[in-house]
């Protein structure tokens, strides 16, 4: 059949099974968006506030469904402010298709009124980008995109398409999805290899990245623990694939992970890596990092196999693949003492917070009780994030997202946004400090108009949290441009923007403020009101070895001295 341009963008959508696109509309974008309303009931857009709201809230519906996440954005200004949500998935490995439109071909290259050269600007932060020329590649382009955007390691993907291409005539044939296929790089020698060095530690640990959250490995994962007898740690991506309330769970590991985390792979003789990339926040001094262990690394991305820790056995491949084949040949192990010792470390090293007092940690430990750990959390960057990650209870894989490469400020609500669309059922809650929350507040008008009935919790203290933390530990209390203490009322701006709000400045007020919240079936802004100079422990300094982490007795202890 014979199809513009604009029709080809909506049927290519309609075969990759997507339902909701996120997105701002403009000049050269028009023809999709004209399209794009002709079936309105097949495809549901969320107009949000900002261009860069819009690709949060397709990070957000990816890394809550698992489906690729797709946003719309004009040329010029339009496609430019999705830069940073693109680059934000392109760090966490989300898969995404950036849907941009451009102008006129023969005005391409001059300057031209809007005209911005999106793809050369995203080529460092996308898997791959496009400028379509002619309308007969078009479809073929989309189909691409969408392929690459969730085969191996997943990321986004821009297609830009100028505008006479969206207007321009040519056949289109429907063509079924290819069915995704994760092929392995891995030989029978490297399972070998894997299963032989399993065989002689006596103090293993597995050390969880985001890609176990990608490959669906969460049960094989659970299952190898058990089988190895080992404790598990996780960092900020990996949460929620071992349960937070396992006995094997030891928390967080790296620059704000816990003691028992950080001394626990200083002391392993064996440090298991899964779909974990040993980020610098992970590490600290590369030279320290488990150098009492030989490191075993899976990983689907080869790139990553040595990038920063040199492994001693890889194995390049889909995780849960691997994994099964690793389960299906383990022997039961028995590591009693080693785990014993564990159990000891968690026993001496608790998180522990000031608890006369209203804090961000006991608010994410309130959220967590009245949820009963069901609720999707979402983040923005900073202390508030670290706190989530360490007190609420994670135990399924994409409840907790987060900005983890980048440190996005202002990528949470519209990721709850994204995330509250592709999962409806679910309780969808962002932790904001009101300093991200200041940068993309704005989508408050998008969860209004949608009625689309998220939580966004503010914790509210008045600082820039973790820059004046730093400046509190390292540089010497100068504070230089990180005290907020202004005229900004959160609860009236959230009113303003069409949303219910609730100011908490007590400890008792936390519950009743969430479970009303829960009841409202409209969008809610809790502002939780919190001591300017709360920390978060434990903390490693930047470049130091893990094992030098510390809390707020051994700062005191220091001080005392």
């Amino acid at each position: 059949m014979q199809l513009t341009g604009a029709e080809i963008v909506i049927e290519c959508l309609k075969e990759q099974g997507v339902d909701t696109v996120f997105g701002y509309p403009g000049g050269t974008i028009l023809n999709v968006y004209d399209a794009l309303y002709k079936h309105s009931s097949e495809i549901k857009h969320i107009l949000t506030s900002h261009e860069q709201g819009a690709s949060h809230a397709a990070d957000g519906y990816a890394r809550a469904t698992g489906k690729v996440g797709v946003c719309l954005a004009t040329s010029g200004p339009g496609a430019t402010n999705l830069v940073t949500g693109i680059a934000t998935a392109y760090m966490d490995s989300v898969p995404m298709v950036a849907i941009t439109a451009n102008v006129n071909l023969p005005l391409l290259g001059k300057d031209s009124f809007q005209e911005i050269d999106i793809a050369g600007v995203t080529m460092p932060i996308t898997k791959h980008n496009y400028i379509v020329k002619d309308v007969s590649i078009l479809a073929d382009t989309i189909r691409k995109a969408f392929q690459i955007a969730k085969t191996g390691r997943p990321g986004p993907v821009l297609v830009d398409i100028t505008k006479d291409v969206t207007a321009n005539v040519c056949e289109y044939n429907p063509v079924e999805p290819e069915e995704i296929v994760q092929l392995g790089r891995y030989t029978d020698e490297d399972i070998e290899a894997a299963l032989k060095l399993l065989g002689k530690a006596k103090k293993p640990f597995i050390y969880l990245g985001g890609g176990a959250v990608i490959a669906g490995a969460a049960e094989e994962v659970a299952e190898f623990a058990d089988l190895i007898d080992a404790p598990v740690c996780d960092t900020l991506m990996g949460k929620g694939v071992m349960n937070g309330r396992s006995e094997r769970y030891t928390g967080m590991i790296g620059m704000h992970g816990t003691k028992t985390s950080n001394f626990g792979v200083s002391e392993c003789d064996l440090l298991i890596a899964l779909g974990a990339r040993f980020s610098d926040r992970v590490i600290g001094n590369p030279k320290t990092f488990a150098k009492n262990a030989k490191i075993l690394h899976i990983d689907i991305d080869a790139a990553e196999i040595g990038k920063n820790i040199k492994a001693d056995v890889s194995v390049v491949g889909d995780l849960k693949d691997i994994l099964m084949q690793l389960n299906s040949k383990l022997e039961k192990q028995n590591h009693n003492e080693w785990m014993e010792h564990i159990k000891e470390l968690k026993a001496k090293y608790p998180l522990k917070y000031d608890n006369t007092v209203l804090s961000c940690p006991f608010v994410m430990e309130e959220i967590d009780r009245v949820t009963k750990g069901e609720a999707i959390i979402t983040t923005d960057v900073g202390q508030h994030q670290m706190w989530a990650a360490q007190y609420y209870k994670y135990s399924k894989p994409r409840t907790f997202l987060s900005s983890g490469g980048l440190g996005t400020m202002g990528y949470g609500l519209g990721a709850c946004i994204g995330a509250k669309m592709g999962q409806p059922d679910k309780i969808c809650i962002n932790i904001a400090g009101d300093g991200c929350f200041r940068m993309n507040m704005n989508e408050l008008a998008t969860a209004s108009r949608y009625n689309i009935p998220i939580i966004q919790v503010v914790i509210n203290n008045h600082v820039l949290g973790m820059v004046r933390q730093w400046q509190t530990l390292f540089y010497d209390h100068r504070y230089s441009q990180t005290v907020l203490n202004d005229m900004v009322d959160f609860c009236k701006v959230a009113e303003g923007l069409g949303c219910m709000a609730i100011r908490v400045t007590t400890k008792d007020e936390v519950a009743p403020a969430i479970e009303k919240a829960l009841m409202a079936g409209r969008p809610v802004v809790i502002e939780c009101v919190i001591p300017e100079d709360d920390k978060v422990f434990p903390m490693v300094p930047a470049g130091a070895p893990i094992s030098d982490a510390f809390d707020g007795d051994d700062l005191a202890q220091r001080e005392a001295k």
